[in-house]
């Protein structure tokens, strides 16, 4: 575990530095991008990298010989059955460790099937799948994570919770997930630490992705209000010690938290969350071509605020009022601002 949030942690600060220096290459003929992506593919997750780790690297081997285009529907329904067959083989065993490890592996096939953005057909039906395969593999944890949903505004949000074992009522910390970080990873990258520190956890996806029930939009924020009303409702939660933790994109609706619901948080942390050029125009432009990330950072992007293809002016101009919103906040206390 340690390992794997250095090798994120490193990816952010490579992220954040690299954009500038990367010039847009032509886009490579078919089968050329096919290769390059195998290749990609194959060396994350041979060395156990972003967005791969933890994924049987034999297996990827096998998905990615079946590929026969860049397609995205074919990426996904490739990925879907080493899926199924992960899924087949828990359903098949009798060992419990056995069937969660191959819970687990469904579920990270699913969901790289899934990745970045599920803004096409076959990307949202992996996605479907990837969620039950981790509410199945959730329950045979020790402690189990429980799938909670929460009314909110016609719909709801959709969280996980895991409580630490022999506590009454566990101080908690609330993980918001980023672009593409959801919530299934906000337990899996960090409740063993937390829970064997005595704290729950309570992952949510940010607004605009995953099960959060709320669109990409300034205002949003309102969610996390609504997850702390609900955490304050359960007698084996510790109301008066919640703590939020934004990830990436999530840092920024951690860091709106703590200025909109500082009455009743004990800690705000945002880790690795946009700041100040990542609403700029010129530096998205020179960051969506970056090799750090696999492919599809400018579409993911523009998904989750609501965009496609071609919609790149409005998608910026939206991002803007981001952070005045932001700014807004922080103005509002007459306190520093960091960004």
């Amino acid at each position: 575990m340690k390992k794997l949030l250095i090798s994120r942690s490193a990816f952010f600060a490579s992220i954040l530095f690299a954009g500038s220096a990367v010039a847009q290459a032509s886009p490579p003929v078919s089968d050329q991008a096919l290769g390059e992506l195998r290749s990609d593919v194959q060396g994350r997750a041979d060395h156990q990298a972003y967005p791969i780790a933890g994924i049987d690297a034999a297996q990827v081997r096998d998905v990615l010989a079946s590929l026969k285009s860049t397609d995205s529907d074919e990426w996904a329904s490739a990925w879907a059955v080493m899926g199924q067959r992960n899924v087949d083989a828990s359903r098949g065993a009798s060992d419990p460790d056995v069937k969660k490890h191959n819970l687990y592996q469904a579920w990270l096939a699913f969901q790289f099937g899934a990745w970045p953005a599920q803004n096409t057909a076959g990307k949202r039906a992996d996605y479907a799948k990837a969620i039950d395969a981790y509410r199945d593999y959730g329950k045979l944890l020790d402690p189990s994570v429980e799938t909670v949903h929460i009314p909110f505004e016609g719909k709801e949000v959709v969280g996980l919770l895991r409580l630490p074992h022999g506590l009454t009522r566990a101080p908690i910390v609330v993980s918001i997930g980023g672009l593409d970080e959801y919530k299934e990873y906000g337990i899996e990258h960090g409740s063993v630490a937390f829970t064997r520190a005595g704290l729950g956890v309570f992952a949510i996806d940010m607004p605009g992705t995953g099960e959060s029930g709320v669109p990409m939009e300034v205002g949003s924020e309102r969610m996390i209000s609504a997850v702390i009303s609900y955490l304050g409702t359960r007698t084996d939660v510790d109301s008066r010690r919640i703590a939020v933790l934004g990830t990436s994109a999530g840092g920024y609706w951690s860091a709106l938290a703590g200025y909109t619901e500082r009455q009743r948080l004990r800690a705000v942390v945002v880790r690795g969350g946009p700041i100040h050029g990542y609403f700029q125009a010129d530096w998205q432009r020179k960051s969506w071509p970056t090799k750090e990330y696999l492919f599809g950072l400018k579409e993911a992007r523009m998904f989750v605020y609501g965009f496609k293809a071609g919609e790149e002016d409005a998608f910026l101009q939206k991002l803007a009022t981001f952070r005045s919103r932001l700014a807004a906040s922080c103005n509002s206390r007459r306190r520093p601002c960091w960004w």
